[in-house]
């Protein structure tokens, strides 16, 4: 089976910093009198601070499109292909798409944008915040194919965020089930909102029942905390660690990405000898 992670990010082990776009058109939050130019500067100073302390890609999202919804907009769809269309020639590093909460808009939108990895929800059945979470891996699939997207790798979130299974299982027998129905590239361990880690537990139960497929830590990875979790996963992503004052909502900080990056640099090191 293929390394996907090293053919995707061409190292072990890999950090995506996330570059949340702030409010996009079309939705509640969207700042009309910085408009599409504030979101651009935006994309291009987070592009600037995470490549300059080292992580291995980027994963563009609409994290700040709140309140949350399961079909991206018409707006969110438009202003993210052009705000990435913008910024793509400054990306030197691999780079991926995550649309809360929709799948078909995060691909078409890699598709166009020429990404690598899309992120999402795309199995199970869930009940939170936003109501009930209906999903349809069939349909994505499909979808991929259509566009001819097949290069582009799909990272499932073995779990979701905001939510709880409406028939829960252990994780390993998800994890088990999702890899041999659902065909992911790659799976990811969540805690229950942004910004929280998984327990150490279930790095553990997950990766454990994953057998190729890598596993990477989606949420609350801090710099105290990214060696251990880097001994139990094959990567992470990181957000909220990396932004001013570990605030989601705030612009990346470049002394903490340099922080936690030397760290990942010196446990990477260590791995090798």
């Amino acid at each position: 089976m293929e390394n996907v992670l090293e053919n995707v990010f061409g190292v072990q082990k890999p950090i995506i910093g996330m570059v949340h776009l702030l409010p996009l058109p079309g939705n509640y939050l969207y700042d009309d009198i910085g408009g599409i130019e504030a979101i651009v500067k935006g994309v291009i100073q987070d592009v600037e601070k995470l490549q300059s302390g080292g992580v291995d890609g980027i994963m563009f999202c609409n994290e700040h499109d709140r309140p949350y919804s399961f079909k991206a907009g018409v707006g969110t769809i438009a202003a993210m292909s052009y705000v990435i269309g913008k910024v793509k020639s400054q990306v030197k590093i691999p780079f991926g798409v995550d649309v809360l909460w929709d799948p078909i808009a995060a691909l078409g939108i890699a598709k166009v944008a020429g990404a690598s990895f899309v992120r999402e929800i795309f199995t199970n059945e869930y009940a939170g915040d936003m109501g009930m979470w209906h999903t349809n891996c069939h349909e994505v699939f499909s979808y991929r194919k259509l566009i001819k997207a097949e290069n582009i790798k799909l990272f499932f979130n073995i779990n979701a965020e905001f939510s709880a299974p409406v028939a829960p299982r252990p994780l390993s027998v998800v994890t088990k089930s999702v890899i041999m129905s659902s065909l992911p590239d790659a799976l990811l361990v969540s805690g229950p909102v942004t910004g929280i880690v998984a327990k150490m537990n279930l790095f553990k139960e997950i990766k454990e029942n994953a057998g190729e497929v890598p596993v990477l830590a989606n949420t609350g990875v801090t710099s105290e905390t990214v060696e251990d979790i880097l001994k139990e996963v094959d990567g992470a992503i990181i957000g909220t660690a990396f932004k001013v004052d570990g605030i989601t909502w705030n612009p990346v900080s470049q002394e903490r990405v340099n922080k936690l990056m030397q760290k990942v640099s010196s446990f990477k090191k260590n791995l090798k000898k």
